[in-house]
């Protein structure tokens, strides 16, 4: 489950189960997630699986890179759970969840199948109204990235390295759970800590609003970047709902219209109800 506002580690877990009843899924009217890359040993398919199950939704929107096509073709790899994470989509939407898939870079090859399928509409970007009344640009974000346009050998290059950093983590994290430490992200700290990359960020997010002013919204959401952020950038919103990689998290939107983070992996923040205008202090993890 994941952690919210208030509710420290101990509470997550003390479910009131003595009416002998499951806790029921939550309802939000929508939720977007990005950045799964299912077909890699990285993809946290398990926690999204609980987000799946916790949660129903009138619309999910999956903003691209479900699955880490670049990473299948140099290698099959594809678990029980990554399975489970197709089917319990499917499954959503034959019970009446409207699934907007928008493909990204690493699975760009569905983006020659853009249509509508019964309940999942295959799109190159969407516009999704909030109850609120605020119109949001939905894309991906790989467009605007100029090594991912123009320079395709360098990012299938970037994208080994990255891989790499993630082979990394579990043994870096064996070794720190045998002296009693807490978990930590040698990938996360190199993006957060190298200047260039800092900095691409800041620029990804500024180019992101300035291409959405064309599109008249007041908000782009979008992933690619594994960077969650709620923040405010002139008169728009940048929303990025991050990847199931490192952070494991999602937005979803309540019936109010109110957007909030929902975090379910092991790099925790706080997770609070977030309005259009607040940023969020873990915008780069």
């Amino acid at each position: 489950m994941p952690e919210s506002a208030g509710v420290g580690p101990e509470s997550r877990f003390s479910l009131d189960l003595s009416d002998g009843l499951a806790l029921q899924p939550r309802r939000v009217r929508a939720a977007w997630i990005s950045d799964v890359h299912l077909g890699t040993r990285g993809s946290n398919a398990g926690a999204l699986l609980d987000f799946l199950r916790e949660n129903e939704f009138e619309t999910l929107y999956i903003v691209g890179d479900l699955i880490d096509v670049w990473q299948l073709r140099r290698g099959i790899y594809w678990p029980q759970q990554h399975n489970d994470v197709i089917q319990k989509i499917l499954r959503k939407s034959r019970k009446g969840t409207r699934i907007v898939y928008i493909p990204g870079n690493h699975d760009e090859m569905v983006a020659g199948f853009h249509g509508v399928y019964g309940n999942i509409s295959i799109q190159s970007h969407a516009i999704h109204r909030t109850a609120a009344g605020q119109r949001i640009l939905v894309i991906h974000g790989h467009e605007l990235d100029a090594v991912v346009q123009n320079v395709k050998w360098l990012a299938f290059a970037g994208d080994a390295g990255y891989q790499f950093l993630l082979s990394l983590n579990p043994l870096i994290n064996f070794v720190r759970r045998r002296f009693g430490l807490g978990y930590w992200s040698l990938s996360a700290y190199a993006k957060k800590r190298v200047k260039d990359a800092v900095s691409f960020i800041g620029r990804f997010e500024e180019e992101m609003v300035r291409y959405a002013q064309t599109f008249c919204v007041d908000a782009v959401l979008c992933g690619h970047i594994h960077s969650v952020c709620v923040r405010q950038i002139g008169r728009l919103t940048y929303y990025n709902c991050g990847d199931w990689v490192e952070t494991c998290s999602a937005l979803v939107e309540y019936e109010d219209g109110k957007i909030d983070i929902v975090n379910y992996g092991p790099l925790r923040f706080p997770n609070q109800p977030l309005k259009p205008t607040r940023s969020l202090e873990a915008a780069v993890i």
